[in-house]
């Protein structure tokens, strides 16, 4: 990326899409599947494209084909009132391109669920396991998903932002 770049912000899927038409993450995710892509951002030389959860898996693997080689770290976020509630944030890198990218998906608190990446990336596991354990965010196909952090008698999950301080009693 040019240097120039990290000074550009680009809000928006048509904007990103226009401002940054030969980005290799973005020409992977075109030529894959170009409905799967609900929202992008680029800010400060970083790019985050977000999905749908059913389609975020895909979308992985895909950006994985393209170059993307290495899985950086995962997080949540409790967004609580709002709806859907939990966003959940990938970050990748690609030794070749020497650039990270973040993707994202917004889970509903109906249905706390979303595909594994564990398939792809080993190194997700213990990720979304503490995500799992600490959010109660299910990761379909995972593994081994149980508690990391907490208990296994232990109720509820800590980090939503409805979780009691002083736990339930």
């Amino acid at each position: 990326m040019a240097v120039d770049t990290l000074k550009m912000t680009l809000d928006g899927k048509a904007a990103v899409m226009e401002g940054l038409p030969d980005h290799p993450a973005l020409k992977a995710v075109l030529a894959w599947n170009p409905q799967a892509l609900t929202e992008a951002r680029f800010d400060r030389g970083e790019l985050t494209l977000t999905f749908a959860p059913g389609e975020l898996r895909a979308a992985a693997a895909a950006l994985q084909a393209a170059g993307y080689n290495a899985f950086d770290d995962m997080t949540a976020v409790d967004w609580f009132p709002s709806s859907p509630r939990f966003q959940l944030s990938y970050h990748l890198l690609s030794h070749s391109y020497k650039e990270r990218i973040r993707l994202c998906a917004l889970v509903d608190e109906a249905n706390p669920a979303i595909d594994s990446i564990t398939s792809l990336w080993p190194a997700a596991n213990y990720y979304e396991r503490e995500v799992f354990d600490l959010f109660g965010i299910r990761f379909e196909n995972h593994p081994n998903l149980r508690r990391i952090m907490m208990p296994d008698e232990w109720e509820g999950h800590p980090l939503r932002k409805d979780y009691p301080v002083e736990g339930y009693r």
